[in-house]
């Protein structure tokens, strides 16, 4: 791939690409180090998922209000904004001494970082014009993303090797200001005259759902699912997600435009994009502590065990183009999804081999690794080549926002079924007199990698095989939960023709890199 040339746009170029660096590695590194949060902060169970998931509901948040921000205020300074708000919320991460400012810190960078997603699009929409000089960019800033997702687990298992856990977040600070100069010098500034208004009322709305959804199955084990508390705030999400259809229906200007999910390709493809997020990209976060607590790895080697699962997402792509250019993208999406599922068979097969280690897991992990990279691209391409050009910008915001949103939701669900399968385990040998609330902080414990034994008479091998057992079902629920949604795909598509991905023409550009 050559160099994009003309004037500025190297420089802003190198930018973008900087950005989403930072963007993807936030992602994928994180995880990596969730054990060693889990002992320096002294974290529970609870808190680890919300580390994680504050970010991705903060991204959620962020996304359809940035482009309206970015069209109105001008694509340039929004950018330096979201820039200059992920340094400062990175090294606020670094500096942290508890897991609840950590948590808070993290919320802060996500909506920093979300924007400054949405800017990258932007940025390189209305800076490289020529067809062939926007797709170099474009393809420059997909291998870049990409890079930041599949190598993150290495580089954050290496920090915390050779440093501590801060770098993985103070590291940004500096890249940040590197970022910053040269957006600054590289970017031009351009605003749409014709900017429509925000959707106050769509963001708070679905935000709101979106948050109160993920905290009822976070939360709700330790309020009682029934008690009044937890019941209130399932009645809050039901409630702000019929506002949210309702404020989008009656909107001049929704910032969703339902009538979208009347074209099967579009509605086949947001399906593809929800079993991504509802197996692969959440199970990356509970890996790691698989990795350190069940096999006993250090943080550099389950960093390197995690690069078989995402770095198949890097090298499968291109083939998925054109296997779809082949065979149509309403048969390479659905089979697609039935490879991460059947890679979740074979990771919970080898998890429960006797004498389990990273070979027995590997063809589980490479297997789901390639159906992802089948998928993502070709998920991304058809939604936006779907619909209409105008309707594009429209077209990718809903299949980044279905994205976030299935992510920030099985990020809850996954551990939830996870703590359930030990406390199910722990269950069948703990004494009755144990005690329900006691066995159930014992199993977040084990759920979380804290505990090598669980004293009271539960051996080690119990507590090992409680861990087993647990993530044993969570690899079922994201093997199973993959493959109806590939059945859903595959019915939705239909037998008829779907239209190849085209190359969008110059307009409201989608996001197109390989993104969870």
């Amino acid at each position: 791939m050559k160099p994009v040339a003309s004037g500025r746009g190297p420089i802003a170029l190198a930018a973008v690409c900087l950005s989403s660096l930072m963007f993807g590695l936030e992602i994928s590194s994180v995880p990596a180090i969730l054990p060693t949060l889990e002992k320096v902060l002294h974290a529970d169970f609870k808190q680890l998922q919300w580390i994680m998931n504050a970010y991705t509901l903060a991204v959620t948040t962020v996304l359809m209000a940035t482009g309206t921000l970015a069209d109105r205020y001008g694509r340039k300074r929004v950018f330096l904004v979201g820039i200059t708000a992920f340094g400062l919320s990175s090294l606020v991460c670094g500096l942290a001494q508890d897991a609840v400012l950590l948590i808070v810190a993290r919320f802060l960078q996500g909506l920093s970082g979300g924007a400054m997603l949405i800017c990258q699009v932007a940025v390189l929409s209305h800076q490289f014009r020529e067809g062939r000089e926007r797709g170099q960019a474009f393809g420059w800033w997909g291998v870049i993303f990409g890079i930041g997702l599949g190598f993150g687990p290495i580089v954050g298992g290496a920090i915390v090797a050779v440093a501590n856990w801060q770098w993985v977040f103070l590291a940004h600070a500096p890249l940040a200001v590197v970022t910053l100069l040269l957006a600054w010098g590289g970017v031009r500034e351009s605003r749409d005259p014709q900017a429509e208004r925000l959707d106050v009322a769509g963001v708070v709305t679905l935000s709101l759902a979106v948050f109160c959804l993920a905290y009822f199955i976070t939360q709700g084990p330790g309020l009682g699912f029934t008690s009044p508390a937890a019941l209130a705030i399932a009645g809050l999400a039901v409630a702000s997600f019929i506002a949210f259809l309702v404020a989008e229906k009656i909107s001049p200007r929704p910032m969703f435009d339902f009538s979208v999910f009347g074209v099967r390709d579009f509605s086949g493809a947001l399906l593809g994009s929800m079993g991504m997020n509802f197996s692969f990209w959440p199970f990356m976060i509970y890996l790691p502590i698989y990795f350190q607590a069940g096999l006993g790895y250090g943080s550099v080697t389950a960093g390197l065990a995690l690069l078989a699962y995402t770095l198949p997402t890097l090298v499968v792509p291109p083939l998925a183009e054109r296997l779809s250019l082949r065979y149509r993208p309403g048969l390479v999406i659905p089979a697609g999804l039935f490879t991460i599922g059947l890679g979740f068979m074979l990771m919970r097969l080898g998890a429960a081999a006797d004498h389990a280690s990273w070979r027995t897991l590997l063809p589980g992990c490479v297997l789901a690794g390639i159906g992802l990279g089948f998928t993502n691209t070709t998920v991304t391409n058809t939604t936006t080549s779907a619909v209409p050009n105008e309707r594009a910008g429209m077209a990718s915001g809903i299949d980044m926002s279905a994205r976030m949103i299935s992510l920030a939701v099985n990020i809850a669900l996954m551990g939830f079924i996870l703590v359930e399968g030990v406390l199910a385990h722990l269950s069948s040998v703990l004494p009755a007199s144990f005690g329900a609330e006691r066995a159930r902080s014992m199993a977040e414990g084990v759920a979380a990698g804290t505990l090598a034994s669980a004293g009271d008479g539960v051996s080690g091998a119990v507590v090992h095989a409680a861990l087993v057992q647990g993530f044993g079902w969570v690899m079922l629920y994201g093997g199973v939960g993959v493959w109806i949604l590939a059945a859903a795909s595959l019915v939705v598509f239909g037998p008829g023709p779907v239209a190849a991905p085209s190359p969008r023409r110059p307009g409201r550009t989608a996001v197109r890199p390989d993104r969870p």
